[in-house]
C-alpha cells in the first residue's frame, strides 16, 4: 500500500508498498512532488537508513530555527534561486549567497537531480527548485532554465517530513520482525 503524504501541487512525499521492491528492505520507492512536478523522476529507489537520516536533519534545522531567509529580499524566490549557484555576496558584502545556506531537498541519490534552495519568513518557506541534468532536460525541455516555487507553512513542511520518517521507520521495524 501507498502512504501518501501532502499533495502534489504544494509538497508530498509517497512511499512505495515495501513488498516486492527490495526482499532486504533496504531500499524503498519514494516519490517526491513539489509544485505539480515529479522530482524523483530520475531515481525514487531511496536507501531507507540514509533517507530517514536525512529527512530528520532537515526536519531538526527547521524545527530550531533553520532556514535563512532569501539573501536578496527585494527579488523574486526565483532570482534569488538563480543568484545562489554563483555564491554572490548580499548588499553589504556578506556570503549570505552561499548556496549552502540555503541548500534544501538534499537528501542523497534520490534528489541529486535537483538544485533547490529553502527561503524562510518567519513561519512560513519558500522552496525553489531546478532540473538540472541533461539527460532530463532533453527529455522535457519546458524545464530548461525554468525554477519551480512552492511557499507553505514551515510546521507543514517539517509535518511531513516527521511523517515520512515515521512510515519509513515502521517500513524498517516491520522488515526486521518479519526477518526474525
Amino acid at each position: 500500500m501507498t502512504i501518501v503524504l501532502g499533495n502534489r501541487d504544494g509538497f508530498a512525499i509517497e512511499i512505495g508498498d515495501r513488498d516486492g521492491y527490495d526482499p532486504n528492505g533496504h531500499l524503498r520507492r519514494v516519490d517526491l512532488w513539489a509544485a505539480g512536478q515529479w522530482l524523483t523522476c530520475d531515481d525514487n529507489a531511496a536507501f531507507v537508513a540514509q533517507f530517514r537520516f536525512a529527512l530528520a536533519r532537515e526536519a531538526d534545522w527547521l524545527r530550531t530555527g533553520g532556514g535563512p531567509p532569501p539573501p536578496w529580499p527585494d527579488l523574486s524566490p526565483e532570482a534569488n534561486h538563480r543568484r545562489l549557484p554563483g555564491g554572490t555576496a548580499t548588499p553589504d558584502g556578506e556570503a549570505a549567497g552561499s548556496p549552502d545556506h540555503h541548500r534544501a531537498l538534499d537528501w542523497g541519490p534520490t534528489t541529486d537531480n535537483l538544485i533547490a534552495a529553502l527561503f524562510r519568513d518567519g513561519d512560513h518557506l519558500t522552496l525553489t527548485f531546478q532540473f538540472w541534468r541533461e539527460d532530463h532536460l532533453l527529455r522535457h525541455p519546458e524545464h530548461a532554465g525554468r525554477v519551480f516555487t512552492v511557499e507553505l507553512p514551515t510546521a507543514e513542511f517539517v509535518g511531513l517530513l516527521d511523517r515520512a520518517r515515521a512510515a519509513l521507520d515502521d517500513t524498517a521495524q516491520q522488515h526486521q520482525q518479519q526477518r526474525r
